[in-house]
């Protein structure tokens, strides 16, 4: 989900590979995106992260965005709710594991393994979708060559894009990103929430235009849908 041409080129190549257009919109119709004046770096923690600071010290215009998916808790997989009741993370694991090892990632996972797996410097990162949907994704875990886990807490695994986690991993990107992938109860009103946070700038160098953002127009749609497409595909892993 990073924002260069490579990355947005498989996303729309991933959404309309999954189904006719009238199909993939009423599959999706349950993952909503947050109005971007609800989601502003006035209103989001992720924006006042240490992480943030640090990859986009320049503060450089930022295309971000919010994906919000509820489902019932009893239409989950009973130890994953029991988990999340005891402060485990199993529930934000097993969506983490949908995302990447299910059908939405597959397109591009795939062309990442033809060009960047091998037996020497990528080895030791989950590439098969056996060892994406068993990871637990703990800090320091490298996914095809393409992402890399930040941070992690019980309900939430935090994820750096833009380039390869050999490359740079501790300074500052042309391309790079933020994404976050967050899962908490509600047991009150008896129902989780499912979250997909993005956040993509230029970390290295000054942009001139504040008002220039790394994603407008087309490619900007074709990234919320992609973002729906990875939503609804790991449904399937938290559900019963």
């Amino acid at each position: 989900m990073a924002p260069s041409l490579l990355s947005r080129t498989l996303q729309g190549v991933a959404v309309t590979s999954v189904a006719s257009v009238g199909a993939f919109f009423v599959w999706t119709k349950h993952s909503q995106m947050t109005p971007l004046d609800r989601f502003t770096p006035a209103t989001e923690p992720l924006f006042r992260s240490p992480w943030y600071s640090k990859f986009n010290p320049l503060q450089n215009p930022t295309t971000h965005d919010e994906c919000i998916r509820r489902i019932p808790l009893f239409k989950l997989r009973p130890e994953l709710v029991e988990d999340a009741q005891k402060g485990g993370s199993k529930l934000v694991e097993a969506f983490s594991q949908g995302i990447w090892g299910g059908p939405g990632y597959a397109i591009q996972r795939l062309y990442l393994q033809r060009k960047y797996r091998n037996d020497t410097t990528t080895a030791h990162q989950l590439w098969t979708p056996e060892e994406l949907k068993t990871s637990t994704y703990d800090k320091g875990t490298e996914i095809t060559d393409h992402f890399v886990v930040l941070d992690k807490t019980p309900s939430s695994i935090l994820i750096r894009c833009g380039d390869s986690p050999l490359h740079n991993p501790d300074t500052n990107r042309p391309s790079d990103g933020l994404f976050e992938i967050s899962a908490t109860t509600d047991l009150n009103q008896g129902f989780a929430e499912f979250r997909l946070k993005s956040i993509f700038y230029q970390g290295e160098g000054e942009v001139p235009d504040k008002t220039k953002q790394p994603m407008t127009g087309y490619m900007l749609y074709l990234h919320t849908l992609y973002t729906k497409l990875w939503m609804e595909s790991a449904m399937s892993r938290v559900k019963q």
